[in-house]
């Protein structure tokens, strides 16, 4: 157990998590401090603790290299070793400004115009180094023991491409120097399982200049999607959705009435046709409200859930664009679900159910937040309240653990976020369920009550998969590209030994396409084992060899991406396993 020191300049005895952060936000300062010890003309901006350890922005005219990482690390340990103690400090305003500018620490002097006038105003400093800072440290710098640098990225400074572009330090920091190792070792595994290294080794999609952000997927990438979809559908199907579609470009007084475009402008690829704005969806939410509005409805309607696997376009920074993870142009597995206020929790609560089934067939634990008002938002807070409490009640009505997460809601209403834990043990946010109350009153929707008068429906916004792009990256990393028989985009490998038992190799293909395998033929004139490590590398679930013995035998020699070599069996065995295997996904 650490001891903190909070805002306040309270100490306390921190638990796990609290220490943790404490611990990562002194290392920043450490690997601040040791820059400026290094390049005493490094201007400073900001250094937070982050989940998987911290960063410091620097702006300097130094190109912060491998090489020099290693030498700030070094400083870094001197620091640590020094056992400098963390004293907190408070300064007026003026105090403050006064010692950011004789530093010519620029951005500090911006920071501190821009708190609020009553914000109590915050120093830290450890020998000769003081930082603007809120906390919360650890008493010494002693404390810091478990550390390392790991990158250095672009990043504009605050988040704005107008801004200058400033070198972005990432590290990571632990209390014991096993749990570091460990982490490393993760960080290791999960280069080897880089999506965009291995997309394009198996050949799922590409990334090209002429469209940065805007992926191409490649024909083994189709097929993986395809099958996602098709999994998809048939799941939704069961649960009683109905599957719509809606317009790409829609004009802009639909996306005044929705919000969007006070709220989300700066995301949003706007376009003029015949005189009048237009914009590229981000969201698929205000085409889902027209539908509704199509018909008029009853209350024996609902609940009415409508599913929509919708093309949706957002302008994100390219500083910001990692593979499949963030992109500007992607599918969104949305549904909307039109409902009486008495069925908000069994509403929610089946579609919790159904994102536990998907999340269960691909082997992923997860953890939920619970998300509520954020500042920028619409509504009155008796809606608010209300919403935040029938997401609450689900929740614990099915005794989910969940943990709240303050702030952090949609502008139109609180969600349920679900975090999926990799084969790594790195957590990914994909399925959300937002609770909507100000939509349906923006649109104007309507349905005819009991009692035969106008009332207002509510509406559920969820996704599952969130980003089908995004989704296959996040199951090619945590697959390493070993994706499941049934969701392998070649399923079997067939390779005749020589070019004489071609024939009987196209036998075994043509039965196993027959059964709807997705097989493929090898029959260049390569040696059988080069054939063979091909295979291998390329993840296939099976590789049949076939030969001399096989032909006359009419079997097959069955290779395994689990078990290896399983020797010989007949192809209608064969058939009924692989088959089997598919069908139970």
């Amino acid at each position: 157990m650490l001891k903190v020191v909070l805002k306040d300049g309270s100490v306390i005895d921190s638990n796990e998590q609290e220490g943790l952060r404490a611990l990562r936000h002194t290392a920043a300062h450490i690997l601040a401090q040791a820059v400026k010890r290094l390049y005493p003309n490094a201007k400073l901006t900001i250094g937070p603790a982050i989940d998987t350890g911290f960063y410091y922005d620097f702006d300097m005219e130094e190109t912060l290299t491998a090489d020099v990482l290693k030498n700030i690390e070094e400083e870094m340990k001197k620091i640590v070793k020094e056992d400098l103690r963390l004293e907190r400090s408070v300064l007026s305003r003026e105090e403050a400004l006064k010692l950011v500018e004789e530093k010519g620490e620029s951005y500090k002097v911006e920071l501190i115009n821009d708190l609020p006038e009553d914000e109590e105003i915050t120093f830290f400093t450890q020998g000769e180094f003081t930082d603007l800072c809120a906390g919360p440290h650890v008493l010494r710098t002693s404390k810091v023991k478990a550390f390392k640098l790991l990158s250095v990225a672009g990043a504009y400074w605050r988040g704005s491409e107008k801004n200058k572009m400033l070198q972005r330090v990432y590290g990571t920091a632990f209390d014991k120097k096993s749990k570091l190792d460990e982490y490393l070792n993760m960080l290791e595994e999960a280069k080897k399982r880089d999506h965009r290294k291995l997309g394009k080794e198996l050949k799922l999609f590409t990334l090209m200049n002429e469209g940065p952000g805007f992926p191409f997927f490649l024909p083994n990438g189709v097929i993986l999607k395809n099958k996602l979809i098709e999994y998809w559908r048939e799941l939704h199907n069961e649960y009683g959705y109905v599957e719509i579609e809606t317009p790409m470009i829609l004009n802009r007084e639909l996306w005044e009435t929705s919000g969007h475009w006070f709220h989300y402008k700066e995301n949003m690829y706007t376009v003029n046709i015949d005189e009048e704005e237009y914009a590229i969806k981000p969201m698929n939410c205000p085409g889902g409200m027209l539908v509704y509005k199509t018909e008029t409805h009853s209350y024996r309607d609902l609940p009415i859930r409508a599913a929509e696997l919708g093309r949706v376009h957002r302008h994100e920074l390219s500083g910001a664009l990692h593979g499949l993870m963030r992109v500007r142009a992607f599918t969104q597995d949305d549904a909307h679900i039109f409902m009486l206020p008495e069925q908000i929790k069994d509403e929610i609560k089946g579609v919790i159910k159904l994102i536990d089934e998907v999340y269960g067939t691909f082997g992923f634990k997860y953890k939920v937040e619970l998300s509520t008002r954020p500042e920028n938002s619409m509504g009155s807070d008796e809606e608010w309240q209300l919403a935040e409490n029938a997401l609450q009640g689900a929740l614990e009505e099915i005794n989910m653990d969940f943990k709240v997460n303050q702030g952090d809601g949609a502008f139109y209403g609180p969600k349920i976020d679900f975090h999926l834990e990799d084969s790594l043990g790195r957590t990914w946010q994909c399925g959300t369920i937002q609770l909507d109350f100000q939509l349906p009153q923006r649109f104007d929707l309507n349905y005819i009550g009991s009692d035969g008068e106008k009332h207002r429906p509510i509406v559920i916004h969820r996704v599952v998969f969130g980003s089908i792009e995004r989704f296959i990256g996040i199951l090619i990393e945590h697959y390493a590209g070993k994706f499941p028989t049934w969701l392998s985009p070649v399923q079997v490998k067939v390779l005749p030994i020589s070019e004489q038992f071609n024939e009987y190799a196209k036998e075994v293909l043509s039965a196993l396409k027959a059964n709807n395998i997705r097989a493929n033929l090898d029959e260049r004139a390569e040696k059988i084992g080069y054939k063979i490590r091909e295979a291998r590398n390329e993840r296939i679930p099976y590789i049949i060899v076939v030969g001399e013995k096989e032909q006359t035998s009419k079997t097959i020699s069955l290779r395994s991406r689990e078990n290896g070599d399983e020797g010989s069996c007949s192809l209608d065995e064969f058939i009924s396993r692989i088959k089997k295997e598919i069908d139970e996904m």
